[in-house]
């Protein structure tokens, strides 16, 4: 990974502790082509009220409305956590060229933690490279302090 890749994941991080702050569960992500943000987003379903509104989509969606087009090849995505079977369908589609992912997801990761979507298998028409581990600890730690502060509050709750 170059330093370039570790700057593009810190602003993803730094996106992804946008949605903590709004109650969100923390991922970001980067849209860079050319060395350049495309489209960037983070999880917003709860307050959107939209299940598709995952940090990846956030990103692919704003990406599509900066270049006007909805195939964005030559890009590469950094979000903070692995990306899920919608997401990943959404990338190929897109025509990402890489997806580079901070923690896995154990429960619904699509780069090969649960399933396997990504890197893109050689039946679809676009093939996208996918690589984890990018400040993977940093990644997981706002994610274990996220929820552990949501258990908190909720056995707060329970005791009054």
């Amino acid at each position: 990974m170059s330093a370039s890749d570790v700057q593009w994941m810190e602003r993803a991080l730094m996106l992804a502790q946008r949605a903590a702050e709004w109650g969100e569960v923390p991922v970001g992500a980067v849209l860079v082509r050319d060395e350049v943000v495309i489209g960037e987003g983070w999880n917003c379903p709860i307050a959107s009220h939209d299940p598709t509104a995952h940090a990846e989509i956030q990103a692919l969606r704003a990406a599509g409305e900066q270049v006007g087009n909805y195939r964005l090849p030559g890009s590469r995505l950094y979000v903070t956590l692995e990306p899920c079977v919608m997401c990943a369908g959404a990338i190929i589609h897109a025509r990402v060229s890489a997806v580079i992912y901070g923690a896995p997801d154990p429960k619904a990761g699509a780069c090969g933690s649960v399933f396997t979507v990504l890197p893109s298998d050689h039946r679809f028409n676009h093939h996208t490279a996918c690589q984890g581990g990018l400040l993977s600890a940093d990644c997981a730690e706002l994610l274990r302090s996220f929820f552990r502060a949501r258990r908190a509050r909720s056995a707060s709750s329970e005791t009054n």
